[in-house]
């Protein structure tokens, strides 16, 4: 007889530990995890589905788990009181789809054009706006920032790039000239006065 999958719910950051302790007790366990580049170099791995595993059981079985508490399980999803499964063929397309995630850099945060961001590097720490994103977590952004005075294009790496959360545009002063040292109504300067 085929097994179907069932969803569990698991305590917070409590996944690994769960789907551990059930694996000891005999089940099959499906704990989907995808690959995250940290800013610093290197990854880590980070449960797809935060709080939440995939159990394998025989529908007709008798040994469905008991939960415990010292298991960080919650209990099963449920739907209207009744525990839905879902058919290997699900979890096999979902494994699949990790492994292309895995294989393409993992999950990552990917900017896009006109996204304000915060380039920090070693001890610079200037605004800049994404003129282009990355196409993976080794590659370069391309960006306008603020350098010397001057807006200038540069490639930076994906890793020192920080998302502006507050995403608000400062005002630019009013211009004083147009151009040719002619200035605008109201900008030219009163001469010094001599005593």
């Amino acid at each position: 007889m085929t097994e179907n999958w069932y969803v569990v719910r698991t305590g917070s950051r409590a996944e690994s530990q769960a789907a551990r302790e059930l694996e000891y007790e005999g089940f099959h366990v499906f704990f989907p995890r995808v690959r995250s580049p940290l800013s610093l170099g290197g990854y880590e791995e980070i449960p797809l589905f935060p709080g939440y595993l995939f159990l394998s059981i025989e529908p007709d079985s008798e040994d469905w788990p008991n939960f415990r508490r010292s298991q960080k399980v919650l209990g099963w999803v449920r739907f209207g009181g009744e525990i839905p499964c879902l058919p290997s063929s699900i979890i096999e397309e979902l494994r699949q789809r990790i492994d292309e995630i895995n294989g393409d850099g993992g999950m990552w945060r990917r900017y896009q054009p006109g996204e304000k961001v915060l380039v920090v590097a070693n001890s610079m720490k200037t605004n800049a706006e994404v003129v282009e994103g990355a196409k993976s977590p080794q590659a370069r952004v391309k960006v306008l920032m603020q350098f010397m005075g001057r807006i200038v294009p540069a490639l930076v790496p994906w890793s020192d790039l920080r998302p502006v959360e507050n995403q608000v545009e400062t005002p630019r002063p009013p211009r004083r000239t147009r151009g040719n040292r002619r200035w605008v109504a109201g900008f030219k300067p009163e001469p010094a006065l001599t005593v």
